[in-house]
């Protein structure tokens, strides 16, 4: 196989060998369905406990706030739509959510229009943020929950949640905040965001695909989102995934506690692919850098669609995005650029960089190379200023 440099992280992550290896019991000997009541179905679910203390630890909440879900898809729909209609019999029939949320969140949020809740789409500004002013402009006693994501998983644009926070909570409203783009590069705080809902996703850290957790804080009422069985405490149905589940409690584990010297070396990925595209003209950042990850960059590049320096990229053997894999096979521009006001033209213009752990600065670097000879390759071909 020829080698492939993987800078589309936010996309997905490799699987940490030690999750890998926590998980291998559960396929094998310890394979019991964990509402079992015999002995193999016993040791599975001790191992789903004991992950769901791990979990609750690492996001400082208590074991019985954590919900096994399929993903931070599954998640995000849960706590929109259980916790919007849990709301509705009291009057509170408006949600907002933010214009640049995940399309797991923007399908909800549309699920709910449609049975007669009122959606209110939060704008940002050109940097990519949502001014809790905005967010002030809109909230009545009607509001049942308000959506704003603490990371955006194609610009790395931070948003300010602690103060959102206050302001939901001025007003008796849900506040649910996506973290699955946060969880793997910054400690979740609950109690400072003043999250009520919180989803996260194990890929994203280094843990197995399918697998994630919905945070409901004690005494928010949640309606069902997934029927047909009494786990997780009644309230989703369906045998519980123990070997991802396992994998991804490790991984968040691994993920906290190398979480200072991870975030440097995501300073150093960065500044070095920055430092090796600085030379190329008409490519500008998206979103406001002073209040972003550094593992995430969004990227214009003037004059080059996106459709075709991913392809370039790909058969030079460099792994990178134009946004979200949720859309990649959507020819629509990118939903969270146009709302920063980017036009159609730019925004289809615009690629996602996002390192992880396991990138190192060579790897950087020499993306950097292939990213430059691939643009002045088609800037060459169409004529244009390379």
């Amino acid at each position: 196989m020829e080698k492939r440099i993987y800078l589309d992280n936010a996309a997905t992550t490799p699987l940490n060998e030690k999750a890998l290896e926590k998980m291998l019991p559960l396929f094998k000997e310890n394979f019991g369905n964990p509402d079992s009541p015999h002995a193999l179905g016993r040791k599975a679910m001790t191992a789903v406990d004991l992950s769901r203390d791990s979990v609750a630890a690492c996001l400082g909440a208590k074991p019985s706030e954590i919900y096994f879900t399929c993903g931070g898809t599954e998640a995000d729909n849960w706590a929109i739509l259980g916790g919007a209609r849990a709301q509705k019999a009291q009057g509170r029939t408006r949600v907002l959510v933010s214009s640049i949320e995940h399309h797991a969140a923007i399908f909800a949020a549309e699920t709910l229009k449609k049975e007669g809740f009122e959606v209110v789409w939060l704008p940002v500004n050109e940097g990519g943020r949502v001014e809790p002013s905005a967010v002030e402009r809109e909230m009545d006693d009607r509001v049942a929950l308000v959506a704003v994501m603490r990371v955006n998983n194609e610009t790395g644009v931070v948003q300010p949640i602690e103060e959102i926070g206050k302001i939901v909570k001025a007003h008796g409203a849900l506040f649910f905040v996506d973290a699955v783009q946060a969880a793997p590069h910054e400690k979740i705080e609950l109690q400072k965001w003043g999250a009520d809902l919180l989803s996260v996703s194990s890929h994203k850290l280094g843990g197995p695909k399918g697998c994630g957790a919905l945070y409901i804080k004690s005494g928010v009422r949640v309606e069902k989102l997934v029927g047909g069985g009494e786990q997780e405490r009644g309230l989703r149905g369906g045998t519980l995934n123990a070997p991802a589940i396992v994998g991804f409690a490790e991984a968040l584990k691994l993920t906290e506690q190398n979480r200072e010297q991870t975030e440097t070396k995501m300073k150093a990925l960065k500044n070095a692919f920055l430092a090796g595209i600085s030379l190329l003209e008409g490519v500008t950042l998206n979103g406001n850098r002073e209040n972003a990850i550094d593992a995430v960059l969004s990227l214009r590049v003037a004059g080059v669609e996106n459709a075709t320096l991913l392809y370039r990229a790909d058969l030079a053997g460099l792994c990178i995005a134009a946004g979200s894999a949720c859309a990649s096979a959507s020819v629509k521009p990118s939903h969270v650029l146009t709302a920063m006001g980017l036009s159609e033209r730019a925004a289809k213009e615009c690629v996602r960089v996002s390192f992880g752990a396991q990138n190192t600065v060579e790897e950087a670097e020499e993306a950097a190379k292939i990213f430059c000879a691939c643009v002045q390759s088609i800037r060459g071909a169409n004529g244009e200023r390379a």
